[in-house]
């Protein structure tokens, strides 16, 4: 998953948890809710953020990639995975 990916979601989940903190089970009242909107953008700043510095450095701007032997529980060669790290 993409770092755009996972801010999207972590932002996504943010704003719906904030909503649903300010959808109470209260009376409606006709009332501003800047403070729900601004407290849910900079709950998915900082979850954003914090997911962001998370991930490992790029080597050179790119993750190192190649081939790995693969072998099953009896030690006995099955084929070739690709990983990166």
């Amino acid at each position: 998953m993409s770092i755009k990916t996972k801010i999207a979601a972590v932002a996504l989940a943010a704003l719906a948890v904030s909503g649903s903190i300010a959808a109470t089970t209260s009376q409606a009242e006709a009332k501003p809710l800047g403070w729900a909107i601004g407290a849910g953008v900079a709950t998915a700043a900082i979850v954003g953020t914090a997911v962001a510095a998370s991930n490992q450095p790029y080597a050179y701007g790119y993750h190192r990639c190649g081939w790995v032997a693969q072998y099953n529980a009896f030690g006995q060669y099955v084929g070739n995975v690709r990983t990166c790290y």
